[in-house]
């Protein structure tokens, strides 16, 4: 098993490149999705969240409000560290639970935003790192996801810088090119992984 881990700014493109290696045969674990379904109503997650925080953090469905909690936690760094304290571990056992139901000749790549930030490049047997031009970026938020440039200035701002990014990458996607052009790329990096994959048997 190769287990990679798939980085990039906002905006960069990730998610595409994440698809396109699904497309190809990957293993995808999504610790953005992970960290929604461990505080999905019923869980054990979501009782412990409003242990911490109290019910006004629960929506009237009774799912987790997360406008709200955000504008509890990013504004404390305390009230942060202790959502975190639930949330990763619940997120790193349902993760680990995944890569062990995977063939054992598989490519698993772990898409992770935070990859570079939180140092953990470390428990990957390589990681990929999408890359983008800053001002594609920019406009990827604006354009699609309709942020204000204000804001997608600050989100950019609070993540790593590029050049941080690239340190850690053992292999870089350029994703300021046409869809056809990163199909042909990520193809390629596919046929490095699984050579790997194969190779580590």
């Amino acid at each position: 098993m190769l287990k990679v881990g798939l980085t990039g700014g906002i905006g960069a493109g990730k998610s595409e490149v994440s698809r396109l290696l699904v497309e190809c045969g990957a293993v995808l674990i999504d610790a953005d999705r992970i960290a929604r379904e461990v505080v999905a109503p019923g869980t054990d997650g979501l009782a412990a969240v409003v242990a911490a925080f109290g019910e006004e953090v629960l929506a009237e469905d009774g799912s987790l409000d997360r406008p709200r909690l955000g504008s509890i936690v990013f504004a404390d760094p305390e009230k942060l560290a202790v959502l975190n304290s639930i949330v990763h571990p619940l997120v790193r056992a349902r993760s680990r639970e995944l890569e062990e139901a995977a063939a054992e000749d598989a490519v698993v790549v772990h898409d992770v935003p935070l990859l570079t930030e939180n140092g953990l490049a470390p428990l990957y047997d390589l990681v990929i790192v999408v890359d983008a031009d800053p001002a594609t970026q920019l406009d990827r938020l604006v354009r699609l996801r309709g942020m204000t440039e204000q804001d997608a200035r600050a989100r950019m701002a609070a993540q790593a810088t590029r050049e941080q990014r690239r340190e850690i990458a053992d292999i870089v996607i350029d994703n300021d090119v046409p869809l056809e052009e990163l199909r042909r790329r990520v193809k390629e990096v596919w046929a490095e992984l699984t050579r790997r994959a194969h190779g580590s048997h």
